[in-house]
């Protein structure tokens, strides 16, 4: 065997018992035909801590300590453990830059997917979490239990302030919660930012006092860094508790820097996923959307789209349902190349999002499959589209949930509920693709 690979055999030890401070990540991996299982899991160990392609003078005995180890793998699976000592705390672009860097681009490899990663204790207190995170539908909304509703007017782009906020107030005076900017909606010439926080908010305030209810907004700051940072202090002014944002094409710095404001305004933030999939979707390659959620969660964002299995969006039962506990509970365990086991420590649990597709018809179905009430229902189309509007829209989708909750079948239940039974009429319970 020649030098090199030997080199990258010292990233192998199977006999290597992880450390509780030691960062253990999950890789799915398929090597490239010229390279043997072995060779392929030495380089991604090395790749994404002290090695590179061949020995080195320069590396002395302690630097050879901080070296990751690949301590157990199969034919398609490796877990890699990290001393913690590589590791920048409280910095997750620098943690994304070591164990989701340059091994993604390595020739040894035709597939390679980040499938989870535990966090030690120690990198989980250097952050905030959630300001609100599931107790916001006590603490924000003064609800004894869930689900929150929310909804996106729609089309959700294109409507001007006035309309925006117009169909805001329907949502609201027919039971909604929260209304919500989609993810391409900014601030355009046809809806500017400011404009439509200030009727928003007007109208917001219309609707709590028609209704004796609590409403908010998920307005959208998705922008450079500063500007994000106006917008947010712009929405705290007229009294918004929530903000949301596209953390994944924010990105994790900008996130963290907004999460830290929030903080000081004691604000919640409503976490939109856009762009996930063009990393998270391939099952073979990229990173989970388990991952990033688990990210997500520690920086801080209060509510996060994961999925609804029924809707139109893309998202497999088992994963959906292994991210809501992720979200919500203190600690979870393994799910055998799926999930690794996690501690939270303090981290105050995230309320997850479901979202896409869904209309009154699937509400109950979705409340069984998710198996809580410690969840954000959002209905767009489903709203929007109903044969009276808005308003009865709103009431349906509130209706359904009414239903569930009082264990009456929705069939039977809309023979006294009007809203709901013209809801029935037009899409029974079909599931859109």
């Amino acid at each position: 065997m020649n030098e090199k690979l030997e080199w990258y055999h010292d990233f192998i030890d199977r006999n290597y018992q992880p450390k509780n401070s030691d960062i253990v990540a999950l890789f799915y991996f398929k090597p490239h035909p010229s390279v043997s299982i072995e060779d392929a899991v030495g380089r991604i160990a090395s790749e994404s801590s002290v090695g590179t392609w061949t020995t080195l003078s320069t590396l002395d005995s302690r630097i050879y300590e901080m070296r990751a180890r690949a301590f157990k793998f199969t034919k398609t699976h490796v877990y890699v453990a990290y001393p913690l000592i590589l590791w920048e705390l409280g910095n997750i672009p620098q943690l994304l830059s070591g164990i989701a860097g340059n091994i993604f681009g390595m020739k040894a490899v035709t597939d390679l997917r980040l499938l989870d990663a535990t966090l030690p204790l120690e990198y989980i207190q250097a952050f905030k979490g959630p300001e609100f995170g599931k107790d916001a539908i006590q603490k924000i909304f003064k609800k004894k239990e869930g689900p929150l509703t929310a909804t996106v007017p729609k089309p959700k782009i294109g409507m001007t302030a006035e309309q925006h906020a117009q169909v805001a107030y329907d949502a609201w005076t027919g039971g909604i919660d929260c209304i919500k900017d989609d993810e391409n909606l900014t601030s355009q010439s046809f809806n500017k930012f400011e404009k439509r926080v200030e009727l928003l908010a007007k109208k917001r305030d219309q609707a709590e006092n028609e209704t004796g209810e609590i409403k908010d907004a998920f307005i959208n700051v998705t922008a450079e860094t500063h500007e994000m940072e106006r917008r947010i202090k712009l929405l705290h002014e007229h009294q918004f508790k929530y903000f949301m944002v596209d953390v994944v094409t924010t990105g994790f710095a900008a996130l963290q820097s907004i999460r830290t404001l929030s903080h000081d305004l004691k604000m919640a933030i409503h976490a939109h996923r856009a762009m996930h999939a063009s990393f998270t979707r391939k099952p073979t390659h990229g990173i989970s959307m388990l991952f990033l959620a688990k990210l997500l969660k520690l920086i801080g964002v209060d509510n996060l789209h994961i999925g609804t299995v029924i809707g139109k969006l893309e998202g497999k039962k088992k994963e959906i349902l292994a991210m809501k506990e992720l979200l919500l509970n203190p600690s979870v365990q393994e799910i055998p190349e799926l999930r690794l086991p996690q501690d939270w420590g303090n981290i105050k649990g995230t309320l997850p999002v479901a979202s896409g597709g869904l209309h009154p018809g699937l509400i109950p179905e979705l409340l069984q499959i998710y198996n809580t009430t410690d969840l954000v229902i959002q209905v767009g189309g489903g709203i929007h589209g109903h044969p009276d509007g808005t308003k009865a829209g709103a009431m349906a989708t509130v209706q359904a949930i009414e239903a569930y909750k009082e264990g009456i079948d929705l069939i039977e239940y809309a023979k006294s509920h009007t809203a709901l039974q013209k809801a029935l009429e037009k899409w029974h319970h079909i599931k859109p693709v």
